[in-house]
């Protein structure tokens, strides 16, 4: 194995065995959840976090998200009220985040946390990382692998390009199905839009999207997911030296869905941007995407990415 790149073995048993014992050891290991690629560590070992810090170039005061296997699990580490139980209930295994109060003695290390009272939880449904959390037997916090502020990952080339030697071992399962990370809620409020959108949350709950004015939840940095090239939103034709991401009618030199699905979109969307970002054109544009559904998560991501 060269030096320069990460070891990247296809998921299965052997592949899984070692990569757990590689986070028993206190190392980082890239994962495929159903939402992007993440970068997961040991939540109770702080220099395996501090690693994934290390690795990113993450800034400290942004916390992580901790996955678990199921709810017991998640409630070793955190205080549910009957709210968090009825969205735990409806929508984990899945792209669910909750951020709840931090239950004392948790073990759980002060960066994962930055600091804060509380902790961001999530009970993923994919084989991958639900088979590195039963032969790892820790919790993983788990960032998206990419470097800080770069586009998030959703095949394993995606992050051996953003990683490199930083990460010498990546799960390799294809290409996420979701394709942006989890809706995050806290209480009854959207901290980022997600897979699980606003109308599906408010079948169990009357939820509202919300802002705050400090980082409480991962994914709050105003400029995040950022290709090196500028982007420009709601394009319906290229300018001079631009590639364009197309969306429905707007056709361009690649879509996010020619059929004008947001589903189809948001799985597309960090896949689009990476292709886009490597191509010979100097600037970055992206076609409409109607605020609705799915679709206000990837506004969110486009926005940020737009924020230089």
């Amino acid at each position: 194995m060269s030096a320069q790149l990460p070891e990247i073995r296809r998921y299965g048993t052997a592949a899984i065995a070692a990569a757990a014992a590689a986070i028993r050891a206190g190392g980082i290991v890239a994962v495929p959840t159903e939402t992007v690629y993440g970068l997961a560590a040991d939540a109770r070992d702080s220099r395996a976090v501090a690693r994934i810090y290390a690795a990113k170039g993450r800034p400290s005061f942004n916390p992580l998200i901790v996955h678990v296997l199921d709810l017991d699990a998640a409630e070793a580490l955190a205080v549910f009220d009957g709210d968090a139980r009825a969205l735990a209930g409806r929508f984990w295994p899945g792209p669910l985040t909750l951020v709840l109060p931090l239950r004392a003695g948790a073990g759980v290390a002060s960066l994962v946390t930055a600091g804060l009272d509380t902790i961001a939880l999530r009970v993923p449904a994919h084989r991958a990382i639900r088979s590195l959390l039963a032969a790892s037997g820790a919790p993983l916090a788990a960032p998206s692998a990419n470097a800080s502020n770069a586009i998030s990952p959703t095949r394993a080339e995606h992050v051996a390009a953003s990683l490199g030697a930083a990460v010498p071992l990546i799960l390799d399962d294809g290409a996420t199905h979701a394709g942006v990370e989890s809706t995050i809620v806290a209480g009854r409020t959207i901290l980022r839009p997600g897979p699980v959108t606003a109308e599906m949350l408010g079948e169990v709950l009357p939820v509202a999207p919300g802002t705050t004015a400090h980082v409480s939840a991962p994914g709050q940095l105003a400029t995040h997911y950022a290709p090196r090239k500028p982007l420009r939103l709601e394009a319906v034709a290229p300018e001079v030296d631009e590639w364009l991401i197309g969306y429905g009618a707007v056709a361009g030199d690649d879509t996010l869905s020619a059929a004008g699905d947001p589903v189809e979109a948001a799985a597309r969307l960090f896949d689009s941007l990476h292709r886009a970002d490597a191509s010979a054109r100097a600037r970055i544009a992206v076609a409409p995407v109607p605020e609705a559904g799915v679709g206000v998560a990837i506004n969110d991501r486009l926005r940020r990415a737009a924020r230089r």
